[in-house]
């Protein structure tokens, strides 16, 4: 039986008219996509794969900042002055971000944000990155991340907080909301705070979640912790104090300095008006200023101790010396020195206790100007502070050489120089620490005792003590210094303000220094109300209450024992400072 093969063409119908080449060459067409589709492959792959990946980095890969948990800040008993917690920032992908009203309208609720702020941060579609609000709670983030809103997502940062507040301020100063110090110790000490920053390179999806990590993460290092000398109860107490003598006096400002001459700390560092570290959106700068390293103005009365103690070095006087003041003017040249009321014979040691002008002058005139310039540099007059502190200031004490004798004379009583208070409270340690002048930390240091410079005699600086107590007892010019239980001495001050090219008539400023035990020294406290206008303005008047306050309070916090019979004193009589 043979076959034959069936004939499917033979129906027209079923006829191919196509010609063979044409085919071949659809077939050579297709081949050829493939071969170029393998070729572009092999080219992504392979030639281009650097560009290629580069751009796929750019759109999916990112690389997150590990912030760095910022040091804290803690006062020499190791109470928190400033601190790191962990908040959320609160980003949105415009291109993305689900546009619902009311999810919108519950996110800046939660945020506290208008509807109007919201939408005005998402407007633009371009871009892909908007951050909505920094620093937000934790609690809060979370209610957020339960919208589930999509296009919204969160990062990881800190918030820097200041548990002491106003009191301490102006010495902590403040953080930026990048966590980079701005004022105080957190500028000065910023790098040693902040800490390094870390990183994570992750991949997102086109909803900006975390697919995966990729490569290494580097942890942040966080920053080092920083002990300061300042005892924040110390702190806060001289705080209330000037504040309380600024309003009662109707005055501009305050200040109040307290140094442990022992350690050579500084215990507190005060200014009146402050601000809040927490909340910095009206701030002036008057706020901001830390006036007691920041502000000079001429010392005033509070100079005649370290005249005085120049001269019984050279051997000019002794504290019985006899002067002669009076009729309670000193003619010089086309000037008139003048003290509050004439006084007639009065020992050197009186001349300190009633700040007579005259008295002063007539010891200062026995002396070459170099030796007094060279016991005001001694001090630190016209030197900056060696604390590390921003914006302090040197103060000014003009070249010797350029003296002229009326200028020496009134530099004798504080007039044509100028100083910080915090230049005259660690001038004043010389005193304190039998002739030696006190470095100062605002560091804790942990040393029981620290020496210092020798300026003057012990037997001098023991001299000079006796004079400063006689300055807070009857008779005295600050009874009102008076401490219940110790022993205190110091200086008044009060000088005329400088407006424009010459002095205001009605400004002024009232300023007090003082040691306190003043037998066994152990702190010196420097107290300066700037214009007073209440009606005293006297530095005996409205600055040696504050510091009579505050030497009670802080050798009470220091332990030390009281070296006097406790029991209130009546002051009937007074002296008026000569300024």
């Amino acid at each position: 039986m043979s076959s034959r093969s069936v004939q499917y063409t033979s129906s027209p119908l079923l006829a191919s008219k196509t010609p063979i080449w044409r085919s071949q060459f659809i077939v050579a067409v297709i081949a050829a996509g493939f071969l170029g589709l393998v070729a572009r492959a092999a080219y992504v792959q392979v030639i281009g794969n650097a560009f290629f990946k580069r751009q796929g980095d750019v759109r999916f890969v990112r690389t997150l900042d590990l912030p760095a948990n910022r040091g804290r800040i803690l006062d020499r008993h190791g109470n928190i002055l400033a601190s790191s917690v962990p908040v959320r920032g609160i980003t949105a992908n415009p291109e993305e971000i689900d546009r619902d009203p009311a999810k919108l309208k519950a996110l800046a609720k939660l945020l506290g944000m208008s509807q109007a702020e919201i939408d005005k941060k998402l407007q633009d579609k371009d871009k892909t990155y908007v951050m909505l609000k920094r620093q937000v709670e934790e609690s809060v983030a979370k209610e957020v991340a339960a919208l589930k809103i999509k296009g919204v997502s969160d990062s990881p940062e800190y918030k820097r907080i200041y548990p002491e507040g106003e009191s301490v301020a102006h010495v902590v100063g403040f953080a930026n909301l990048e966590n980079v110090g701005q004022e105080g110790v957190e500028l000065t000490f910023n790098k040693d705070l902040g800490g390094k920053a870390g990183s994570r390179r992750v991949i997102k999806d086109r909803l900006g979640r975390v697919v995966e990590d990729i490569g290494e993460m580097v942890p942040p290092v966080d920053g080092r912790d920083l002990q300061l000398s300042i005892d924040s109860k110390v702190q806060y107490f001289a705080y209330e104090k000037i504040k309380e003598s600024v309003i009662n006096n109707k005055a501009a400002a305050g200040s109040v300095v307290v140094l442990d001459i022992k350690t050579g700390e500084v215990l507190a560092l005060v200014n009146y008006p402050s601000y809040s570290p927490g909340k910095r959106g009206n701030l002036s700068g008057a706020q901001l200023r830390n006036r007691a390293l920041t502000d000079t103005f001429e010392p005033g009365s509070t100079m005649k101790p370290l005249v005085v103690g120049l001269a019984l070095e050279k051997g000019i006087v002794k504290p019985e010396t006899l002067i002669q003041t009076a009729p309670g003017k000193l003619q010089m040249g086309t000037a008139t020195i003048t003290d509050a009321h004439p006084h007639g014979v009065l020992s050197v040691n009186e001349i300190i206790q009633k700040s007579s002008n005259v008295g002063t002058v007539k010891i200062a005139m026995q002396m070459q100007p170099h030796d007094m310039w060279e016991v005001f540099t001694q001090v630190g007059l016209g030197q900056k502070p060696q604390v590390p502190f921003p914006g302090a200031v040197a103060g000014k004490v003009r070249p010797y050489k350029t003296w002229r004798p009326i200028e020496q004379a009134t530099m004798s009583y504080g007039y044509g120089l100028s100083t910080s208070l915090f230049q005259l409270a660690q001038a004043y340690t010389v005193f304190a620490h039998d002739g030696e002048m006190v470095p100062m930390s605002l560091v804790k240091t942990n040393q029981s005792q620290v020496n210092g410079a020798r300026v003057f005699s012990s037997h001098n600086a023991a001299a000079i003590r006796n004079m400063l107590h006689l300055v807070t007892i009857q008779g005295g010019t600050a009874p009102k210094a008076q401490t219940m239980g110790y022993s205190v001495g110091g200086k008044t001050g009060t000088a005329h303000k400088v407006e424009g090219k010459g002095y205001a008539s009605k400004k002024y400023r009232g300023f007090f220094v003082g040691i306190a035990p003043i037998d066994n020294p152990r702190i010196v406290v420097a107290v300066m109300v700037d214009e007073p206008t209440g009606g005293a303005y006297f530095g005996g008047d409205v600055a040696a209450p504050v510091f009579s306050q505050t030497v009670q309070q802080t050798l009470r916090m220091m332990g030390v024992q009281p070296d006097m019979a406790v029991k209130p004193q009546v002051v009937t009589k007074f002296e008026k400072e000569s300024f």
